[in-house]
């Protein structure tokens, strides 16, 4: 069973900011003339690679929640310019919204074990007619 990581996406307030700013970067890609690859550059170097690459997720926190997931495509370390070591998570750009979980603040990444994961939901059980924050809101007050 593939192993996950769990991390924070600082400054997007919903998954349909992170999939505009995925998008951005697409478009910005392509008016420069190069070829998109998202990635997401940290600090510290997952040793647990082989298990990450065998179908691993990385499981974005938005808002006090576990809310989507963008599968791990490759790992690639590198010494930034400041002689720093990094990672570069490179992530499939398809966001997969998921059961939503609360989740605490944390630092940088943390593993996420298979049993761990919460499960996809279907596109249309994420949408629906409703905007996220408003769902967010009902099922906060057990509405939902």
């Amino acid at each position: 069973m593939p192993l996950h990581l769990i991390k924070l996406c600082v400054g997007a307030t919903s998954i349909a900011d992170l999939e505009d700013w995925i998008a951005g970067r697409a478009a910005a890609a392509r008016k420069a003339g190069v070829a998109f690859e998202q990635v997401h550059v940290t600090r510290m170097v997952p040793a647990r690679r082989d298990e990450l690459l065998s179908g691993g997720s990385l499981y974005w926190v938005i808002k006090g929640e576990v809310a989507a997931r963008q599968t791990l495509l490759d790992l690639r370390t590198f010494v930034d310019g400041e002689g720093i070591r990094r990672c570069a998570l490179v992530l499939d750009p398809q966001v997969v919204p998921v059961v939503p979980r609360p989740a605490r603040p944390f630092q940088g990444w943390r593993y996420l074990a298979p049993g761990e994961a919460p499960k996809d939901l279907a596109r249309e059980e994420a949408a629906g007619d409703l905007p996220e924050e408003m769902r967010r809101e009902l099922r906060d007050l057990g509405l939902l």
